[in-house]
């Protein structure tokens, strides 16, 4: 028997609910923190552009939330079979075959999540200096990475409670900048109801290429199951604190793009990269910028936490299954896997100190996709071929809801490709190179048997 098959003997065995006691509601507020960063954000202006229709902008981020809770389904159909922590690792590995599953691992626990950790502290060192011009970008976005490392490492419960607050608080400053866009800003000639040619803009190119940065916009709804593990009931939990998660970001999301076009023109939004700051000044006046910034600062301090907390997740379960990765399994007094988080650190910081983040970013997109992809699609030939499983939880809607979920992420993968189809192959080739990795350190030992085997 193989390390990576004895592993996955193991998290069979365990119990339901096993977990340390992860509550529905922090796994939620993970779900929310990880979905909502600056995407949605810096959308609207290249979307207005080609899309002038206030109804067609609107369904078209609907549309990107209920494909997100396709995924959602199935994504919960999984995390209920095996609940174990570290979300595609576990769903590849034991849909298809452990090498599979230590593909997506590899990208996950590399840069997967260390990336987009380096791109949020970046642009919350540059949202931080537009409210206060003096701070220094670079120093910003390296002290909130380690701070929340910091917070990370004292264990479950204080992540639990920093993520918790954190992320509350990100969502009543966005409802009360809602509230004062819908109050006080000065109503714009949109329509936010279906009118002659909005069938044109719905079925056109620019609305399919819009949906891609939409669906990029709704990442993250998968969040909850890097820490199934950790969850308590997982069965019933983790499809909660997915399916809320993604209907109170989808919420937000719609009605953040109704306040942009709401109160500020559509000639002043297309084109514009900072809408959120161009709808913050018509709404505000002068001001608008700074408090625009500030919100997003505070928000993308819960962002960072989320990846931060479930990324280590990802490498932690692999060194329960693979000896020479043991060392990451390790968990200190408090619960927390150090040598994991400690790794993560390392690899953001990297990247923030070389600017290679957002290379890195476009690089591993499609093979995160594919990983998306395969995962749902597991749902499917589980079905098949192994009908008798126990099933806590179906996916509702099976099969159309996968196979919506397949479709669109098919789609995204063939705009990748053929938009950039470099950086496609390069992330393709980072994933394939876990093959060689899986294949030196499925057998290798680790330094600790090596010395046990000495003795």
């Amino acid at each position: 028997m193989t390390a990576s098959e004895a592993g996955g003997a193991a998290w069979t065995g365990r119990l339901p609910g096993s977990g340390s006691g992860v509550s529905v509601m922090v796994a939620t507020a993970i779900v929310v923190a990880d979905m909502i960063g600056v995407g949605v954000f810096t959308s609207l202006g290249f979307q207005v552009k080609d899309i002038p229709s206030g109804f067609s902008i609107l369904l078209l981020w609907t549309i990107g939330g209920i494909v997100a809770l396709c995924g959602v389904f199935s994504y919960s159909e999984l995390g209920a079979m095996f609940p174990r922590s570290s979300g595609e690792y576990n769903f590849l590995g034991r849909a298809y075959h452990p090498a599979f599953g230590f593909l997506a691992g590899w990208v996950s626990a590399t840069v997967g999540f260390a990336a987009p950790v380096a791109l949020a502290a970046m642009a919350f060192g540059e949202y931080a200096r537009s409210v206060v011009p003096e701070l220094p970008p670079m120093s910003l976005a390296v002290g909130v990475v380690w701070l929340v490392s910091l917070v990370q490492l004292t264990g479950v419960r204080h992540s639990s409670t920093f993520q918790l607050i954190s992320t509350i608080l990100k969502v009543v400053l966005i409802v009360a900048f809602l509230a004062a866009g819908f109050a006080i800003g000065v109503r714009q000639p949109v329509s936010f109801l279906p009118e002659a040619g909005d069938f044109a803009h719905v079925t056109s190119a620019p609305f399919a290429i819009g949906l891609v940065f939409v669906m990029y916009s709704f990442s993250g709804w998968n969040a909850a199951t890097y820490i199934i593990g950790e969850m308590k009931t997982p069965q019933r939990s983790l499809p909660r604190s997915l399916l809320v998660g993604t209907l109170i970001v989808m919420v937000l999301y719609v009605a953040l793009n109704a306040v942009f076009l709401y109160a500020t023109p559509m000639s002043g939004l297309a084109g514009q990269l900072d809408v959120a700051s161009v709808a913050g000044s018509a709404i505000f006046g002068e001001i608008g910028g700074r408090i625009v910034g500030a919100m997003i600062c505070f928000g993308l301090i819960s962002s960072i936490s989320a990846m931060m907390w479930i990324g280590p997740r990802v490498m932690m379960t692999m060194g329960e299954d693979i000896p020479a990765l043991r060392v990451f399994s390790r968990k200190s007094v408090s619960g927390a896997p150090a040598h994991a988080i400690l790794f993560q650190l390392a690899v953001a910081n990297l990247l923030l100190f070389t600017r290679s983040f957002e290379a890195v970013l476009d690089f591993i997109q499609f093979a995160l996709l594919f990983c998306s992809f395969f995962t749902v699609a597991g749902v499917i030939k589980l079905r098949i071929t192994d009908p008798g499983l126990p099933r806590p939880y179906r996916a509702w809607g099976y099969p159309a809801t996968p196979a919506v979920f397949l479709l669109v992420t098919a789609f995204m993968m063939y705009y990748l490709l053929t938009e950039r189809p470099l950086q496609s192959l390069a992330g393709t080739f980072i994933m394939l190179s876990g093959l060689l990795i899986y294949a030196i350190f499925r057998k290798r030992p680790s330094a600790a048997d090596a010395s046990d085997h000495r003795e």
